[in-house]
C-alpha cells in the first residue's frame, strides 16, 4: 500500500493501546506521534530512551490492515520485542540470519496469508534481490525503521546496511515509512530524511531531558581507582550496566567483579550469537544484576529497574554516551550514571576513529589486492585479517571500513557465505584500475573530521563546569534548558549561574571577544589564531610584561579594557567563553586561541548565554593557559617514570587532577605550584622540581 492510498483503520489507537497493552493513556509525546502515523504520513521521530518509541509503531500496526515491517539492527533486540508481543497475544515474528532460507520463505508465506501484524527484519536482509522479490504480494501497511541514526554516516553508530533502506522502500512500492531513534543531532536528522527520501514527513522531537537521571563525571588516575569507584557504585546501586570500550576490557572488568563475588554477565561482539543471547537472557530474567558490556548491549533491553549505568572509559561521542546512559531508570525512578574519566582513554577512541576512516590510499591498496586475489567470478572469500595481511594494512579495523566505502561507491558487494561466519566480496567494476575508483575523497575526509569533533565534544563535556544535562540538551539543539539540580556539577555547586547576561556583563564579554579578534588574523574563512590564552589575558588586563611590550600589544585599542576585573576573573571568563563555544583553542606547536563564528556573532551584538564566573575569581591568581594534551602527556610520562623507579603507584607521585592543574597553570616557581591542589609539602620537596623543569622546557 502506498502512502497516497487512504488508510483503513481496523481499530482506534486508544482502543488498541488498552486492549493489547493494558494502558489507559499514552506517555508524553506518544499520542501526537501516533496520530500522525495513523493519518498515513511518513515521519521522523526522535524520542529519548525509555520514552516509549516502540509503541509509536506497534499501536498503529494494530490499527492498520496488512503487516508492519520493522527494521531492527540487533538479533537480541528483535527477539526481545517479538517475545513481548507474542506474550500479549499479538501475532509477530522475525526474519534474520539465524533462520535458514526455507524458514524465511515459510514466514514470508505467512505474511501473505495475513498471519502476522508485525515482522521484525534485520537490515542486511534487504541486500538480497531475492528477498525483495519474495516480498511481492505482501501487503505492507507501514515500514518502521528503529535505531534510524544507524543510517547516517554522521551518526554515532553508522551501519552501511541501513543505506539500502531507501532503495528497498522503492523496491516494495514505497509504503508509508516512519524512522525512529533516541539520539540524533539536527545534522543526523537531515541525513535520515535525505537517505530515506521521506515525502512531506512530519518531524517530532521529544525533549531529550531525563530528569530522573543523575549524571556524573569522575576523574580517575588509573584502573585501580576506577575499580575502587566501581565497587562503591555497585554496592550502593546494586543493578546496572558497566560499559567498556573494548572486548578485552569487558573480560577484564567482568573477571574483577567475579572475584568480588558479584554475579554478572559479560557481553561483546566477539562472543557467539548463543553466548550473547544467554548473557542477555540472564540479565533480563534477573539471574544477574550487573552486565559488563560493549556499546551494543542494552538496545531494546526490557528491564526497567536498571539503577545505574557506569562508563568505565570515555565513549566516542555525546550521542553514544547519552543513549547508553538512558538505559538506566526506564521505570522513571531515580537512577545514577557515572563516567570514569581518564584522558588517556581517549587514545582508544582515536584508534577506533582511525579504523573507521581509512585513508584513500589504503582503500585503493585493498581494492588492488582484491583484484589480484579474485576468482573467475570476481569473488574473494577471505577473512578480514587475511585481507589486511595481504594488502599490508596495519590497522585491521580499516579493512571493514574500506570495504564499506567501496560498497557505497558501487565498486564491491558483500555477500553471506552459507554455513560460515565470514562474508565474501564480489567485485562489481573489475575493469576499473584502483587509481580511478569513483571514491569521494572529500566525504571521507569530512567524516573523519566530524568523528574527531564528536570525540572532542565528549572530552569537553568531561571537563565542563556547566550542568551536565543542560550541556547535553544544548548539544542536541534544545535551547533554553535550566540546570537539572541533580548532576555532580549542580550538587557540587560548581556550575555557577548559566543565564543570559545583564547589559553590563554583555559589554564585558564583547570587550573580551574584541580583544581576541584584535589578537587574531582575519581570513576569508574566519579567524586565524596568533596568541595563546595567557597572552590574551595579559593584554586585556593591561600587563606591562616584556612579552606584551615587545609584541606592541599595549598599542591595541582593547589593551587594558578588563584590568578592573583582575586576571583571575578574566581567566575564568575565558574558560566560560570556551565552554559556550564562543572561542576555540587551536593546537599546533602551541595552543592558540581565536573566535568561532558564534563568537564573532556575539561580538557583533548576537544573543548568548554563559556560565558566569564567581566574582571571587576577580582576585589575582595564576594564569589558566588552557588544557594542552601534549603537555599533559609529557607530565604523565614523567610521573609514570618516577613511580616505576621508586616502585610505587603513579598516584602517589601526583594524581591526575594535579597533573591537569600543572598543565593548565604551568607554574614557574614552587610558590605558584604550591597553590595548586594535590601538592603538599612532601611532594613539593621530592618531585616538584622535576615537573617545574619539564614545564620550563615545554615553554621554551
Amino acid at each position: 500500500m502506498s502512502q497516497s492510498d487512504p488508510k483503513t483503520l481496523v481499530a482506534e489507537p486508544a482502543d488498541a493501546l488498552r486492549a493489547h497493552f493494558g494502558f489507559n493513556g499514552f506517555l508524553e509525546g506518544q499520542e501526537e506521534v501516533i496520530r500522525e502515523v495513523v493519518s498515513g504520513r511518513d515521519g521522523l521521530v526522535v524520542m529519548p530512551t525509555g520514552g516509549g518509541k516502540s509503541l509509536c509503531y506497534q499501536v498503529p500496526a494494530l490499527c492498520f490492515e496488512g503487516v508492519t515491517l520493522v527494521v531492527s539492527p540487533l538479533i537480541a533486540l528483535m527477539k526481545d520485542q517479538v517475545d513481548a508481543l507474542l506474550a500479549r497475544g499479538i501475532p509477530a515474528t522475525l526474519i534474520n540470519s539465524t533462520l535458514s532460507w526455507p524458514e524465511q520463505r515459510e514466514r514470508l508465506d505467512g505474511m501473505r496469508r495475513g498471519d502476522y501484524r508485525l515482522v521484525y527484519i534485520a537490515p542486511e536482509r534487504f541486500r538480497a534481490e531475492s528477498f525483495l522479490r519474495a516480498l511481492d504480494g505482501v501487503e505492507v501497511s507501514l515500514f518502521a525503521i528503529d535505531e534510524a541514526h544507524c543510517l547516517s554516516q554522521w551518526g554515532h553508530d553508522f551501519r552501511p546496511d541501513y543505506l539500502r533502506l531507501g532503495r528497498a522502500l522503492d523496491a516494495i512500492g514505497r509504503p508509508q515509512c516512519v524512522a525512529l531513534t533516541a539520539t540524533a543531532t539536527p545534522m543526523v536528522r537531515d541525513d535520515i530524511l535525505k537517505v530515506l527520501g521521506l515525502r512531506r514527513p512530519f518531524e517530532r522531537v521529544s525533549g531529550f531531558a531525563r530528569p530522573n537521571l543523575s549524571l556524573a563525571v569522575t576523574h580517575v588516575e588509573n584502573a585501580a581507582r576506577k575499580d575502587e569507584r566501581l565497587r562503591g557504585i555497585i554496592r550502593e546501586h546494586k543493578t546496572g550496566i558497566v560499559y567498556c570500550a573494548t572486548r578485552k576490557k569487558v573480560e577484564s572488568v567482568s573477571e574483577t567483579l567475579a572475584a568480588w563475588r558479584i554475579p554478572c554477565v559479560a557481553y561483546h561482539g566477539g562472543m557467539s550469537d548463543a553466548e550473547r543471547a544467554a548473557a542477555q537472557e540472564a540479565f533480563i530474567t534477573r539471574r544477574a544484576d550487573v552486565a559488563v558490556a560493549t556499546n551494543a548491549f542494552g538496545m531494546g533491553i526490557d528491564r526497567a529497574d536498571v539503577r545505574f549505568v557506569t562508563h568505565y572509559e570515555i565513549p566516542g561521542s555525546v550521542e553514544a554516551y547519552y543513549q547508553e546512559a538512558g538505559r538506566a531508570g526506564r521505570d522513571g525512578e531515580a537512577a545514577f550514571c557515572e563516567l570514569l574519566f581518564n584522558y588517556a582513554d581517549t587514545r582508544t577512541q582515536e584508534f577506533f576513529i582511525e579504523g573507521a576512516n581509512p585513508p584513500v590510499g589504503v582503500i585503493r591498496s585493498i581494492y588492488a589486492w582484491l583484484l589480484d586475489e579474485a576468482d573467475s567470478a570476481f569473488e574473494v572469500r577471505r577473512k578480514l585479517e587475511d585481507i589486511a595481511a595481504g594488502a599490508g594494512v596495519k590497522h585491521p579495523i580499516q579493512v571493514g571500513s574500506a570495504l564499506a566505502a567501496l560498497a557505497r561507491a558501487g565498486c564491491v558487494r558483500r555477500f553471506d557465505i552459507p554455513g560460515k561466519r565470514i562474508r565474501g566480496t564480489r567485485l562489481l567494476k573489475p575493469d576499473v584500475p584502483p587509481g580511478e575508483l569513483p571514491i569521494d575523497e572529500e566525504a571521507i575526509e569530512e567524516k573523519e573530521r566530524r568523528d574527531r569533533e564528536k570525540l572532542k565534544a565528549m572530552t569537553d563535556l568531561c571537563y565542563s563546569r556547566v550542568c551536565r544535562q543542560q550541556w547535553i540538551l544544548e548539544y542536541f539543539g534544545e535551547a533554553g534548558a535550566g540546570a537539572c539540580g541533580t548532576c555532580d556539577v549542580c550538587r557540587g555547586g560548581e556550575a555557577g549561574e548559566y543565564r543570559v547576561p545583564t547589559a553590563e556583563e554583555a559589554v564585558v564579554v564583547r570587550k573580551a571577544l574584541s580583544g581576541i579578534a584584535r589578537m587574531s588574523r582575519r581570513t576569508r574563512g574566519g579567524w586565524e589564531p596568533r596568541y595563546g590564552r595567557g597572552r590574551i589575558v595579559q593584554m586585556l588586563c593591561g600587563s606591562r610584561s616584556q612579552e606584551i611590550l615587545k609584541a606592541r600589544l599595549d598599542r591595541l585599542s582593547t589593551y587594558g579594557l578588563l584590568r578592573h576585573l583582575g586576571t583571575g576573573y578574566v581567566n575564568s571568563l575565558m574558560r566560560s567563553l570556551a565552554e559556550a563555544g564562543l572561542i576555540v583553542t587551536v593546537t599546533g606547536d602551541y595552543p592558540l586561541v581565536t573566535l568561532t563564528p558564534k563568537g564573532e556573532a556575539v561580538m557583533k551584538g548576537g544573543a548568548f548565554r554563559l556560565i558566569w564566573p564567581d566574582t571571587r575569581a576577580a582576585e589575582d591568581g595564576p594564569t589558566d593557559h588552557g588544557f594542552d594534551p601534549r603537555l599533559y602527556s609529557r607530565l604523565r610520562d614523567l610521573r609514570n617514570a618516577l613511580a616505576k623507579r621508586e616502585n610505587i603507584p603513579a598516584y602517589q607521585v601526583f594524581r591526575n587532577k594535579t597533573l591537569e592543574s600543572l598543565t593548565r597553570y604551568q607554574p614557574a616557581t614552587r610558590a605558584e605550584a604550591r597553590a595548586l591542589p594535590g601538592i603538599d609539602g612532601i611532594r613539593a620537596g621530592r618531585y616538584l622540581p622535576m615537573f617545574l623543569d619539564a614545564i620550563k622546557d615545554w615553554k621554551q
